[in-house]
């Protein structure tokens, strides 16, 4: 459905993260360069006509527009990265605003390393998400000492929420990697959850990704690292050992109480679906009874029964009842942010770490890698190609104000729908991994064009 006139759509800032040039025998590097302009910055890639494989030889140089906020270089360290580009967020996430952060590259370019990192223990190197969720502890932890109440529900904390896209599902990584499904829902939103589990009493509920509250780093740093052990990983067109999915990652400020209200409604919800199927079994019931079928094989008006209305209306009682307990456990988590002490209640960070795109040019050096593949992994290859095309068109409707965008086109346009559609006072950046390898050249410009579209897409 397009976005709502209320909706802004939020625009990008773009940041190219050059990585090291590998150290093997005979790597070459292309040719780039770079210019400032008070709009921002413009990259420039040629190869020489010598380097490269033969498909990429005599490839064009290109320049873009000056539409990057920085270009970090392959000696800039995830320290860096992190100052420059997320910890100057905070003000927004301290105001309860959200803050998106999107890793885009081909295969092997880094983009795990910077939105993840591989030492953790390493100040300098610790990837985004770990280092913004150690910058939120210490803010919510000088509110926790500040705050004049000793209630404890209003303590905060930071609730993580881990999951990856892999075909046409997600995965929980904080809950076993659960299969988990990618519905719109009659309220216009995604909704990512699980399998439906049937209770006592007919219940029936239906759980969405796992958050778990952490209420310290090194909480969150272990539960962290235990969903990372889940995340798939396969054999690509560059290496073996290649992510083969899209991984978000979410740091939300919460409290107790706001834990509480959303099971609240997650509970009231199960309680809801019995009683709305029985209401809807009866109201066809009652009129399957109207009528009857004749000597022709025909349905006809029953004259000899009268729809019990009484009963029809008796089971909408019911359904309305719950349905209105439902309703209050939804206006209770509302209250619970407007009722907090703290305005960052619900702040949050979602670091997205995509997939990396894949390329099948037999002449190129990842056609070695390539024959490695299953036909499983290649079929995830031309999928995980789908779905970065998906997001390619839906930027590409954002960047000429369409008033249609094609978020359903894949999962993970769906998933990330609610990030794409921000209020005007929230921020996204997207930070494009690239290698300078000459073998890597198409790829590169491939990487770097899409990601001067994303930054020139503006807002309505």
């Amino acid at each position: 459905m397009p976005p709502k006139k209320s909706q802004k759509l939020t625009p990008f800032s773009v940041y190219i993260r050059w990585r090291p040039l590998p150290e093997e025998p005979g790597a070459t590097e292309i040719k780039k360069t770079q210019s400032s302009a008070s709009d921002g910055h413009s990259v420039s890639l040629s190869l020489p006509d010598a380097s490269g494989p033969s498909s990429s030889r005599g490839a064009r140089s290109w320049t873009s527009a000056p539409s990057f906020t920085k270009v970090f270089e392959a000696d800039d360290n995830n320290r860096g990265v992190y100052e420059n580009v997320v910890s100057q967020t905070f003000p927004k996430i301290m105001a309860g605003k959200t803050c998106n952060f999107f890793a885009y590259g081909h295969t092997g370019s880094g983009k795990t390393h910077t939105i993840v990192g591989y030492d953790h223990e390493d100040p300098q190197q610790v990837g985004l998400c770990l280092s913004a969720a150690k910058e939120l502890f210490q803010k919510i932890d000088e509110l926790n000492g500040s705050t004049e109440s000793n209630d404890n529900d209003q303590k905060l904390a930071v609730g993580l929420r881990m999951y990856e896209v892999r075909k046409k599902s997600a995965f929980d990584l904080l809950n076993g990697r659960t299969e988990c499904f990618v519905r719109e829902g009659p309220d216009g939103k995604v909704h990512v959850r699980g399998e439906t589990e049937t209770l006592e009493d007919g219940k029936v509920r239906v759980k969405p990704i796992r958050v778990v509250p952490c209420w310290t780093f090194e909480e969150l740093q272990t539960v962290l690292e235990k969903g990372l052990d889940l995340r798939a990983t396969g054999t690509s067109t560059v290496h073996d050992k290649s992510s083969r999915t899209h991984a978000v990652f979410e740091l939300e400020i919460v409290n107790q109480a706001l834990v509480e209200a959303r099971d609240a409604v997650i509970e009231r919800q199960a309680e809801l679906v019995p009683h709305g199927k029985f209401a809807t079994d009866v109201y066809i019931e009652e009129n399957t009874k109207r009528y009857t079928q004749g000597s022709d094989g025909k349905y006809i008006t029953n004259l000899d029964y009268t729809i019990n209305q009484e009963r029809i209306d008796a089971a909408e009682a019911t359904k309305r009842e719950y349905e209105e307990r439902v309703e209050l456990a939804e206006a209770k988590v509302q209250e619970t942010f407007t009722t907090s002490q703290h305005p960052c209640l619900g702040g949050k960070f979602v670091f997205v770490d995509l997939a990396g795109s894949e390329y099948y040019d037999q002449k190129s050096s990842a056609s070695a890698a390539g024959s490695k593949q299953t036909a499983e992994e290649k079929q995830e290859g031309r999928q995980i190609n789908s779905d970065l095309f998906a997001l390619k068109e839906v930027i590409r409707a954002r960047s000429s104000n369409q008033t249609r965008i094609p978020f359903r086109s894949s999962p993970l346009t769906m998933v990330l729908r609610e990030h794409f559609l921000g209020s005007e006072s929230g921020f996204s950046a997207m930070i494009l991994t690239v290698s300078p390898a000459a073998d890597q050249y198409a790829a590169t410009m491939n990487t770097v064009k899409y990601g001067n579209l994303v930054a020139m897409a503006g807002g309505p």
